[in-house]
């Protein structure tokens, strides 16, 4: 598993602060910092666009990036974090880790289904419950993904992490821990339910008509013996 590494350019960056961020980005620049291996965090600022057009073509935790900083030699590196305003579709910062070959990294790899699980198509019902496994690994060795077979799947059958070949990537995550499982879909009973609140109320009118009218034919009979005193 081959990890192709993409470049991106990015210069020193002196100011640092809120207000220094804020006039980057409006002039179309993202502020960043590279780390690790013990070596001091490095301001930097990377083109905006130049940072966009690499999330649209790779899978950001996985791809190992040759950073070209202005007077220095490329470094590789992986994308650690990526802040985002809450509200709009904007890249605020962006955090590189420092990486070398020959040292292994832990890193999150994204899990995708593939096929249509035999148990779907009897009428269950897929679910995906982790999305992502933590593995340790050579930088080079870094899988884009791990790609998992669900058409043998029945309802009532699941998959698990112990389950994936990882070619001998080390997985940190728990082997028992459930990548997804087809399960037998819920039939809401609404129907009966109102049918059955139905009936109640109806009995329960029928209940108060009787006592209403037991309690006329009682009066009348009193009128009765009244009268007849």
């Amino acid at each position: 598993m081959s990890n192709e590494v993409t470049t991106l350019r990015a210069e020193p960056r002196t100011e640092t602060g809120t207000a220094s961020a804020r006039n980057l980005r409006r002039r179309g620049h993202l502020p960043a910092v590279v780390y690790g291996h013990g070596d001091e965090t490095r301001p930097l600022v990377v083109d905006m666009h130049d940072f966009e057009r690499l999330l649209a073509r790779v899978h950001a935790a996985t791809t190992v990036i040759a950073l070209e900083v202005e007077g220095s030699k490329p470094q590789n590196v992986l994308i650690r974090e990526i802040q985002r305003h809450p509200f709009r579709s904007e890249v605020l910062h962006v955090d590189f880790l420092h990486i070398r070959e020959g040292q292994t990294i832990a890193v999150q790899i994204p899990v995708r289904l593939e096929g249509l699980a035999k148990g779907v198509e009897l009428g269950g019902i897929m679910q995906q419950i982790r999305y992502e496994i933590e593995v340790e690994c050579l930088p080079s060795e870094i899988p884009p993904e791990f790609t998992v077979d669900v058409t043998a799947l029945d309802v009532g059958d699941s998959i698990h992490i112990g389950d994936i070949d990882a070619a001998g990537i080390v997985i940190l995550d728990e082997a028992d821990l459930t990548i997804c499982t087809c399960v037998q879909p819920t039939v809401i009973t609404v129907e009966e339910e109102e049918e059955e609140e139905e009936e109640e109320g109806l009995e329960l009118e029928e209940g108060e008509v009787a006592e209403a009218a037991e309690g006329v034919d009682g009066a009348d009979e009193e009128a009765e013996g009244g009268e007849a005193e």
